[in-house]
């Protein structure tokens, strides 16, 4: 019987780089491993590769192609020398808000969300080129070229020869490359940082970005958030919700959204579609401090969260602990309101908690049916998804069928997909994976009245900033 041909994925995330190999023909996982990344919002990406090579990503033994996700806009400054001439700036680091906010007013809302199809915040790569070519000029000097984590990993990998190279995916989230067909926009570099940079050049679906030393194939690579729906294999009209570090709602469509209120990006995917999409600061976060100011385990704060009743006896958890960037409020913090004699019960706090993070999830999902999209089913990834109690909410706030499949790394999935495209010329159809689903309640009134509550709690406390 002849061995099975084995192709890798990698999914360099925030919190660590995970490897994994599969068969090419099935898309069975054979290995996975893994190592964490530093904590912290800015971060020396040799950190990265120590750990990227560390899991097995540059031997790649016994596979013939391999393909890279990574975290999303966390932006790496290369100088003269393509050595990083500081710490690379991560996505959820909030230094450039008044540098997004100078850029949105300088074009308009309406400009950057009909010409690049986003509005910049302190996120995207945009905005911290304006914030380094501001505070810190004698550094912004010395940088030549720009690139974002995949980016980089996927030339380390085949030995820094030639230029950089990116995806659709990646290159959308930049707010300088257009994927309504525009490309880069060199006008808004310029604008953003004085003068023109190098920037990797974009590679198409399947696409390979070249081959190794070793004679190992490499995809073009991705974004998480575009490997995770490639790897979940996601259908048309599925809103996937994928909740880590932070809590992102994306869909796959051929729609280029249009939001004037910066709320949905609109960003490509990684197989030639978009992939319009809602992203939030906060995600599975705000249910492990929950659970540590319990002295709970995630487990524990699941089970008390379903002993109380269902609206947390008017307890409302505002959960912006670390800022916020949907909606724009990156100073704001956490806030408790509600709080009586009756509602004071760890039951109550556990349970305003998960309403916090599901009430955030449904807002996002409104913004997508807003933005024109048509919600059909929305499935629940990442580590948060495993909240019994929060899937049941989300159904119950959101009126809507509630899935989440069988717990895998559908990044470093989707990289392995990708990479098994670039080796063969055509993207294997792997079978989905095999999902369980609730459903909602019959709407009873408690869902409107958490849903109000905390929409007002959020008016009130931070007013016009809402917007």
């Amino acid at each position: 019987m002849p061995r099975p041909v084995l192709v890798a994925g990698v999914d360099s995330s925030t919190q660590s780089c995970k490897y994994i190999t599969v068969d090419a023909a099935t898309g069975e996982i054979r290995t996975s491993t893994a190592l964490p990344h530093p904590d912290g919002t800015a971060v020396d990406p040799r950190h990265w590769w120590d750990a990227f090579t560390g899991v097995g990503a540059t031997a790649l033994s016994g596979v013939k192609a391999v393909s890279i996700s990574a975290q999303q806009h966390s932006t790496i400054f290369l100088g003269a020398n393509e050595e990083p001439v500081r710490e690379a700036i991560l996505w959820n680091d909030q230094r450039a808000t008044p540098s997004a906010l100078e850029l949105r007013h300088e074009f308009g809302p309406d400009w950057w969300a009909r010409e690049l199809g986003m509005i910049p915040t302190a996120a995207h790569p945009v905005s911290k080129l304006r914030w380094l070519a501001r505070t810190a000029p004698e550094i912004a000097e010395r940088v030549q070229r720009v690139v974002i984590p995949h980016d980089w990993l996927t030339w380390r990998l085949l030995g820094a020869q030639g230029d950089p190279t990116t995806d659709r995916s990646d290159a959308s989230g930049t707010g300088y490359w257009a994927s309504t067909g525009a490309g880069y926009r060199t006008d808004i570099l310029e604008a953003a940082f004085g003068r023109q940079l190098l920037v990797p050049r974009v590679l198409g679906p399947g696409e390979r970005a070249g081959v190794t030393s070793g004679g190992v194939v490499v995809g073009a690579g991705c974004g998480d958030n575009a490997a995770a729906a490639l790897g979940l294999g996601t259908a048309h009209g599925e809103a996937v919700v994928s909740i880590g570090t932070s809590m992102t709602v994306s869909m796959v469509d051929t729609l280029h959204v249009v939001d004037a209120t910066g709320h949905v990006a609109d960003m490509a995917d990684a197989a030639g579609a978009q992939l319009p999409i809602v992203a939030t600061l906060n995600g599975a976060r705000i249910l492990n401090s929950a659970a540590h100011m319990l002295g709970l385990s995630l487990d524990e704060l699941d089970e008390l969260a379903s002993l109380g009743p269902p609206d947390a006896q008017g307890l409302c958890f505002l959960p912006y602990l670390d800022g916020e960037r949907t909606p724009l409020l990156p100073a704001s913090q956490g806030a408790l309101i509600g709080l009586t004699r009756f509602s004071m019960t760890p039951q109550n706090l556990a349970r305003a908690a998960i309403l916090g993070l599901a009430c955030a999830i449904a807002d996002a999902i409104d913004d997508l049916s807003r933005a024109g999209l048509e919600i059909e089913r929305v499935t629940l990834v990442g580590g948060g998804s495993r909240s019994a109690a929060l899937r049941q909410a989300v159904a119950d706030l959101t009126g809507r069928t509630v899935a989440w499949p069988e717990s895998r790394e559908y990044a470093a999935l989707g990289a392995a997909r990708q990479a098994a495209w670039a080796l063969t010329g055509e993207l294997p159809d792997w079978p989905p994976p095999n999902r369980q689903a609730v459903d909602p309640a019959e709407r009873p009134e408690w869902t409107m009245e958490v849903r109000e509550r905390h929409r007002n709690t959020a008016a009130v406390l931070y007013g016009a900033e809402l917007t």
